[in-house]
């Protein structure tokens, strides 16, 4: 049968039936209404579906019928062109009549044509609505002689059979060919329907002379035949196979019942008791187990070559493999539990603190619901190592399963065994390499999973981390519940905008905020030194790093929230200088604050706040980002203009919004700050924030911008000591900003002195590291005036703007 050919996938409005079809008038009569087809060849004498969608086409069939006339169908050279222009089609085509039309409710519109006679485009007469063209009709030349009678007979006959290869053909195509009349007619029947590519179907269309065209559709044919036997022969082997097989089983179940008989069967038997005893052993519930025997009784009827036979065995390895039985409980000892995360991480005194709660709860209530715990914060901070110190102190198996990246909802609950080589999840993958059901499970990145055409991944979690459900957690390998509700999960993320809120919601959110240098020291001493010490095969005897080398190299080659740099460049010091040890030139190396730029090269960063808030217009602000906190500059200039306000920096709509804010509320109060209001008049403000290739948004550099406008404007500088954030109303208020613990540890880092903050922002006080709060000096902001009283120099010791910053 011959489905609609689609000459466009794109769905298009087309005009009424009854309307003009975007033209005016009738087409003239030596012209002929074109309709552009891709992958589609219509031969003389051939009725074929067309199905119509461009806009343009749509109009030429209409105008068409309106006139009753036919249409030219060509084909375009290249099919993903959308609309083909007259360089862009064959030149030879067929001219159909339409034999019926139909618009469907879906707005498409379909034609029903029928092939009349060849023609070639002798010119294209205009292109708008639709394509017209002056054409010349190609006479068929049906003169016979033996030599095409030969020909056609031929023909005939490699048609008649190839029709016979084919299954449910249609009755009247057989009798179509068998009644064609005369060559060109058989030919174009046979070209229309061969199963060959539509460019050569066009070749056919284009060859005029008979006997060629007799020709090359024969030997299409022929080869077209030959497909169809080896098919044929394929399928028939096949067959023979496949009932080779059912034979050799039935012969095998035979023979086990003879050998069970003369009591000779002792191979699968023996296996099936092996299989039994062991999901006895196994401790299901009465559930799981009487789904065990049930596949067990399976595996016993079938034999060990049929084709379920080993999906069956896995199934039941993977029941019997499950820990299904509960451990006793292990003593939770709450001292034990401090020395080791005192042991294993430096500081984190909160974290910690609800870390032991966590320990509290499950020795006082084992059998109750815990919480599921999630680490935040940047990368390198910890939150991995804390998972494994956690399973130290309740002396459980510590399994890590990253979730960076997955995307398919079968890697959390499993595929179903209809499936070739399917498994369980990784939840019970966990499980089973555990051994145990009260291992502690890391769920790493828990931030970072997607979603995709196998399903949402983070939908599936919801079970699993939701204490009243995990309980019947269902894999879709297994088929039954199994019980996760003594599993200790616990998750890690970087950021918390991209979980889920349901998702989100099921978990205790713990933030682990960056560190502070002098933390960093501590660390990089107790444990980064060491452990980079026994990875280069060097002692401390033979390599010792002092507290001032590790100091410059926090400051002046890392600038991070956690340590993982740090460790890299301790690392990198160790190896330079274990290069001598291996040489035997060196037998001791001391690393010292001055020879850290011999090792590691020149200081990558630098104090920028003396160098860039040394003269007015310049003030630093306090940044979030998901690795931690840092300081951000802005600087403000004044050029000749009219009073306009110039953003550059890559900046977010917020962020501009608050620039555009502080402009207008600087202009409102000029008065109030000793401006001159007419320098609006004659001078644009540019207001840059540098590092321009990072996008930053957000309105917590409202304050910073407006002290900055004030400076520039006042000729008064911006302390260098000072850093400042919180977003600004019209009204002058300072409101609360987030981030506050980042953006502080990020101020004293950067060796500044003085912190200017929201006043609202008090209750996160408590959250800044004790380090942080000793090293820094705070300032609560209510409205603009406290920024610009506390921020600016004296008027008296104020410079004058010598040049643009």
């Amino acid at each position: 049968m011959t489905h609609p050919v689609y000459e466009n996938f794109a769905p298009a409005r087309a005009a009424d039936a009854g309307g003009n079809g975007g033209t005016n008038g009738n087409i003239p009569a030596d012209q002929l209404i074109i309709l552009p087809v891709r992958n589609f060849v219509l031969f003389p004498g051939v009725v074929m579906p067309v199905a119509v969608m461009r806009p343009s086409s749509v109009a030429a069939v209409q105008q068409a019928i309106r006139e009753g006339r036919p249409v030219g169908i060509l084909m375009q050279r290249d099919a993903q062109q959308e609309e083909p222009g007259v360089t862009d089609l064959h030149r030879m085509g067929v001219v159909a009549n339409i034999l019926r039309y139909v618009t469907a409710q879906d707005g498409t519109h379909h034609l029903v044509c029928q092939g009349e006679q060849r023609f070639h485009v002798e010119e294209f007469v205009k292109e708008k609505p639709f394509l017209t063209a002056r054409v010349r009709r190609i006479e068929e030349n049906d003169e016979r002689n033996s030599d095409v009678e030969a020909r056609f007979v031929h023909l005939q006959g490699q048609a008649a059979e190839a029709l016979e290869l084919l299954p449910q053909v249609p009755g009247e195509l057989m009798a179509a060919v068998r009644g064609a009349e005369s060559p060109s007619t058989l030919a174009d029947l046979v070209a229309a329907y061969i199963d060959i590519s539509a460019d050569e179907k066009q070749e056919l269309l284009e060859t005029i002379d008979i006997v060629a065209r007799m020709n090359k559709v024969a030997r299409l044919l022929a080869h077209r035949i030959e497909v169809l036997r080896l098919s044929q022969e394929i399928g028939r082997q096949t067959k023979a196979s496949l009932d080779e097989r059912q034979r050799e089983v039935l012969l095998r179940e035979q023979m086990a019942a003879i050998q069970k008989q003369l009591g000779e069967d002792n191979g699968n038997s023996q296996e099936i008791a092996d299989l039994e005893k062991q999901v006895a052993d196994a401790g299901m519930p009465d559930d799981v187990e009487q789904m065990a025997r049930k596949e067990l009784g399976r595996l016993r009827r079938m034999s060990d070559a049929g084709p379920e036979y080993g999906m069956i065995r896995t199934y039941l390895d993977w029941l019997i493999a499950l820990p299904w039985k509960l451990p006793e409980e292990a003593p939770i000892d709450i001292a034990e539990a401090r020395r080791i995360l005192d042991e294993d991480h430096f500081g984190l005194p909160k974290i910690k603190q609800r870390i032991v709660e966590y320990l509290a709860v499950r020795k006082l209530a084992p059998n109750g619901k815990a919480p599921i715990l999630c680490f935040a914060g940047p990368p390198g901070v910890g939150k991995t190592s804390l998972g494994q110190s956690i399973a130290r102190a309740l002396g459980r198996k510590f399994i890590r399963v990253s979730l960076g990246g997955v995307h398919d909802e079968a890697e959390i609950r499993g595929h179903r065994r209809t499936y070739i080589g399917a498994l369980p999840g990784n939840i019970i993958q966990g499980i089973r390499k555990a051994g145990t059901r009260d291992c502690v499970m890391m769920l790493d990145e828990i931030d970072k999973m997607g979603s995709g055409i196998q399903g949402d991944p983070s939908a599936a979690m919801l079970e699993v981390l939701d204490p009243e459900q995990n309980g019947t957690f269902r894999d879709n390998y297994l088929g039954v519940p199994f019980d996760l509700s003594r599993v200790v999960f616990i998750a890690t993320a970087n950021m918390l905008d991209t979980i889920p809120g349901p998702l989100r919601d099921r978990m205790e959110i713990i933030t682990l905020s960056g560190y502070t240098d002098s933390e960093k020291l501590q660390i990089a001493k107790r444990y980064l030194v060491r452990r980079q010490l026994e990875a280069n095969g060097v002692s401390p005897e033979q390599v010792e790093v002092d507290d001032g080398a590790l100091q410059t190299i926090i400051r002046a080659y890392t600038r991070e929230a956690g340590v993982r740099n740090l460790e890299r460049e301790v690392g990198r010091a160790v190896r330079h200088v274990a290069v001598g040890i291996a040489e035997g030139s060196v037998t001791h190396a001391h690393i010292t604050s001055d020879g850290v730029a011999e090792l590691l090269g020149p200081p990558i960063f630098e104090d920028e706040v003396a160098l860039r808030v040394s003269v007015p217009g310049v003030a630093t602000g306090l940044a979030w980002t998901p690795v931690g906190g840092d300081i951000l500059f802005i600087e403000a200039t004044k050029v000749p203009g009219r009073g306009g306000l110039i953003l550059t920096g890559q900046l977010g709509d917020v962020m501009k919004e608050s620039a555009q804010a502080a402009m207008s509320l600087v202009k409102s109060r000029a008065a109030e700050f000793g401006i001159d209001p007419a320098v609006f008049a004659s001078n644009d403000v540019h207001v840059h924030v540098p590092a321009g290739a990072t996008p930053k948004d957000g309105p917590s550099a409202g304050v910073a911008m407006f002290t900055a406008l004030v400076s520039l404007l006042s000729g008064r500088t911006v302390r260098k000591d000072t850093a400042m954030t919180g977003e600004i109303s019209l009204r002058g208020l300072v409101l609360p900003v987030g981030g506050i613990k980042e953006k502080v540890v990020a101020a004293a880092r950067a060796g500044l002195t003085r912190v200017m903050l929201p006043a609202r922002n008090r209750r996160d006080y408590e959250d800044i590291p004790q380090d942080a709060r000793d090293r820094l000096e705070f300032v609560w902001l209510e409205r603009v005036d406290d920024a610009i009283a506390n921020a600016l120099e004296p008027a008296e010791e104020a410079q004058p703007l010598r040049a643009a910053v």
